[in-house]
């Protein structure tokens, strides 16, 4: 009995791993959006995370959510220092949300400031 029993954990456990390699390192599209950076914190009480917020319309209307890895220092220091301005973000999307990463399908791997459009012509 205890044989079939540690078979089962160790299928489980396999299983879960997996899982977990498949949404990880498998990327269900990558792409870029722009706007405004309108909140960026480290949240959370068990898993911290970082997430943030573009708007993409003058109104606000669209907003875009994302998530930085913890990894990233250096993509995390950028959107500190962007707070406010208008951003370009270049991210990949996972298949799941996995509640350590983020609270997001969409994880940064690059960030440029840009003009924004609304001020272009003044």
């Amino acid at each position: 009995m205890k044989k079939v029993l540690a078979i089962i954990i160790i299928i489980i456990l396999a299983l879960f791993a997996g899982w977990y390699a498949f949404v990880y390192y498998t990327t269900y599209s990558e792409g870029t959006r722009s706007g405004e950076l309108i909140k960026f914190s480290n949240k959370g009480v068990v898993f911290k995370t970082w997430e943030g917020e573009i708007s993409q319309g003058i109104s606000g209307a669209q907003i875009f959510s994302f998530s930085v890895e913890d990894k990233n220092k250096d993509i995390i220091k950028k959107l500190e220092k962007f707070q406010g301005r208008y951003v370009k973000l270049k991210y990949k999307e996972r298949f799941a949300k996995v509640s350590w990463l983020g609270d997001t399908k969409y994880f940064i791997i690059d960030v440029v400031e840009e003009i924004s459009p609304h001020f272009r012509n003044k």
